[in-house]
């Protein structure tokens, strides 16, 4: 199959013709390949962000200034920034004495199907039988998809353990909640890799009620366990941040550089920290001397083709970047492409009880853009409520017609907290509009197994029940 520009044009819906002007703007000129998270969030999601490196080595230009190739660029935030001189260090971690794992995104697989055997980036695992679960620092009633699934997989435990700040919906499925603190009510340390500063975050309110930071529950947990002095070392959450930056102190002395004492910055509330010269780091000088300077790859090369990706023999992830039609496609019953993009009020779920969040929103639920020709179409005014479903479940939004959206496209946020008014529905139906309970729980390929809730597909009408109250908010206790 000869594929060009019209092949192209009718997947993706541009015309040949500005597919070939795109190509023609790319020679000639410095060009930054950047590929979006949002492009790997999907089946067959590693093809597009490898492609996208072979494009940018096609064009000869990585290791160049302002050329090449770029992963998430505008998410991370690492343009124009160089590297600390040192790396902050971190809590020592013991060897966990369990050597099996599973992709988070085949949590729901993993607790439905036990003993069963399945392929992850060249290996064959196998789901272990799992009967306690113990989950910080995540919410997987957000980031997961098909949440009627989640919580039948969720429901084979014996018993559910989470810590929290708020009632999320993880917090509402699970049989025990340890509250946690927010980052306001605690004592921490922030700075990054690139970040030319250390911050001393002082807290600026008492925890609320019982509440105590991550550490100090763990800590507990190891007392009853007659662990406590391996756990903690002695330490309280002061003194492992006094610990550490003496430990930030050494490795920057051997630098000879000189820094305040524990208590001078946490007074000062900040430290700059030196940094190294950017010089384009590893791809950089691998242009310069690709045999002295090789890629950490089998061949020490850019990798248009993979042989150790082709041993694997997957057919949904070959050897080189391949376009793959995905399982779900627009059909009579289910006519719209959903993009449930990242929101622009939170991150992913966080805060969404929070006025910022609520402010995006319009009555308490979440807004769907859809092209003013398919609200047409189906009678739906700006405003309306509509429903959005499949056969995983129905979804209710606020309408917002737009001519930015495509006709035959649906744009949905993720992140409003997961509300349904009966939980224990096959398909359930959310009224604050998680678009989470339409996506398909489906790896990305054999390769990653990782998310694939970006696309899904699904029917829109206007809602003609009863529009209840959003009740995500109000506490079950």
């Amino acid at each position: 199959m000869v594929r060009d520009a019209p092949w192209a044009s009718a997947i993706c819906g541009v015309s040949s013709d500005l597919i070939r002007q795109f190509a023609r703007q790319l020679h000639g000129k410095r060009v930054l390949v950047t590929v979006a998270h949002a492009l790997q969030r999907a089946e067959h999601g590693e093809q597009p962000v490898w492609l996208g490196l072979v494009l940018a080595a096609a064009l000869g230009q990585p290791g160049l200034p302002g050329g090449g190739y770029t992963y998430a660029l505008g998410a991370l935030g690492h343009y124009g920034k160089h590297n600390n001189l040192v790396s902050f260090p971190s809590l020592p971690q013991g060897k966990n004495g369990i050597d099996r794992f599973i992709p988070v995104a085949r949590i729901a697989d993993m607790l439905l199907n036990p003993g069963t055997r399945f392929d992850y980036n060249g290996r064959q695992l196998t789901y272990p039988h799992i009967r306690l679960a113990y989950w910080a620092g995540g919410n997987p009633f957000h980031h997961h998809q098909d949440l009627a699934r989640l919580r039948q997989a969720f429901c084979q435990l014996d018993t559910f353990i989470v810590h929290e700040s708020v009632w999320t919906a993880s917090a509402r499925h699970a049989d025990i909640v340890l509250p946690a603190t927010m980052t306001l009510e605690r004592e921490d340390i922030g700075g990054a890799p690139t970040d030319r500063h250390l911050i001393a975050m002082q807290p600026v309110a008492q925890p609320y009620a019982e509440a105590r930071d991550d550490y100090m529950i763990f800590r507990e947990l190891a007392r009853q366990l007659g662990r406590e002095e391996a756990f903690s070392e002695g330490r309280d959450a002061r003194g492992w941040l006094q610990h550490l930056y003496h430990q930030l102190q050494e490795k920057l002395a051997a630098h000879q550089v000189q820094t305040p004492d524990f208590n001078q910055f946490w007074q000062q509330g900040i430290l700059a920290l030196p940094q190294v010269k950017d010089g384009g780091r590893m791809i950089n000088a691998f242009r310069a001397d690709p045999d002295a300077a090789p890629l950490p790859t089998a061949g020490g090369k850019i990798e248009i083709f993979s042989a150790t990706i082709a041993s694997f023999g997957y057919d949904n992830c070959p050897g080189h970047p391949v376009w793959r039609e995905p399982q779900q496609k627009p059909s009579a019953d289910y006519p719209f492409w959903l993009i449930a993009n990242q929101p622009a009020t939170r991150l992913h779920s966080q805060l969404d009880f929070g006025d910022f969040s609520q402010s995006g929103k319009r009555g308490g639920r979440e807004v769907c853009s859809l092209n003013s020709e398919d609200a047409a179409a189906r009678a739906i005014a700006d405003g309306d409520i509509i429903e959005l479903y499949n056969d995983r479940g129905h979804v209710l939004a606020s309408a917002r017609l737009t001519d930015t959206v495509m006709p035959g496209v649906v744009q949905l946020p993720t992140g409003a907290w997961y509300d349904p008014v009966d939980a224990t529905a096959a398909r359930p139906l959310c009224r604050h509009g998680n678009p989470n309970v339409l996506t398909l729980d489906i790896g990305t390929s054999s390769l990653a197994q990782g998310c694939s809730g970006q696309i899904t597909v699904v029917q829109v009408r206007k809602f003609a029940g009863e529009v209840t109250p959003v009740q995500a908010f109000i506490p079950p206790l």
